[in-house]
Order: structure tokens, then sequence, then C-alpha cells
């Protein structure tokens, strides 16, 4: 396998992107999201992608991508230890359609319609991690 276009681990509570609302306000058009704290957390890994890139001086790329994201969530104090999965929300697609577009604020490719491949795992973070996501992003070799 080649080397990735990008390799990284940020941490933070991962955010899923829902849906947006839009509505009319006198005559102003409002969209918002439907999860408050996706702002920051789309920001805090566009911050460290771009500083990565920065110090990697990756310049942006424009052929297909192959992505794998693992998403480590934290574990519920309730959750008995024969649970290995969190099986509940926030969903792994929405999880990833935040780092997707989070990925693309950051400029590592011009639109995340050119990912040819999506592998998104949700686990739980052990007690020695943080929760977070890793990312990494290869070149799709024809």
């Amino acid at each position: 396998m080649s080397t990735p276009l990008l390799h990284l681990t940020v941490p933070g509570l991962p955010q899923p992107q829902g849906s947006s609302r839009a509505f009319v306000r006198g005559s102003r058009a409002i969209i918002t999201s439907a999860n408050p704290r996706l702002r920051q957390w789309r920001d805090r890994l566009a911050l460290a992608i771009s500083a990565h890139r920065l110090e990697t001086r990756q310049a942006r790329y424009d052929g297909a991508v192959r992505v794998h994201m693992r998403f480590y969530l934290p574990r519920p104090k309730s959750a008995p230890k024969r649970v290995v999965y969190p099986i509940t929300k926030p969903d792994c697609d929405k999880l990833a359609r935040g780092a997707n577009d989070a990925i693309t604020d950051a400029g590592v490719w011009r639109d995340d319609s050119q990912v040819v491949e999506l592998h998104v795992t949700k686990c739980f973070a052990s007690p020695t991690e943080h929760p977070g996501v890793e990312l990494l992003v290869w070149a799709q070799e024809a």
C-alpha cells in the first residue's frame, strides 16, 4: 500500500452531521444545523488537518481517493464489558459526513465527491485513549 496523503488522529468528541433545517425569518432564509456542536468539531478537524498539511507541505489532491476513518467514542459507565462496539447514535454515516466536509474545508481534496472508497468504524476509546478520530486518506491507484 502506498504512503497516505493524510494520516492524522484528532482528539475531541466526534459529532455527527445530521440534516440541516431551513426556515424564513422576515424576508431572510435561515439555515441551521440540527447539531449545534457540529461547527466546533468540524473547525477542530479542519484546523488540525490544515496544520498537518502545512507541516508536510502537502498540496491539494485532485484525483480519486480512498478514506478510512476510525471514530473513538467514550464508553458510557453503564455499558457492560461484554458490549464491544457502540451500537447507539451517532450513526457512522453521519460522523463520516461531518469529517469529509472538514477534510474538504482543509483543502486536502477539491470535493468529497472524489472519495471512491470509504471505510468507517466506530469503537469505544480505551481508558488510556481520548475520544476522537483517526483519518487516513490515500490516492486511489488505477
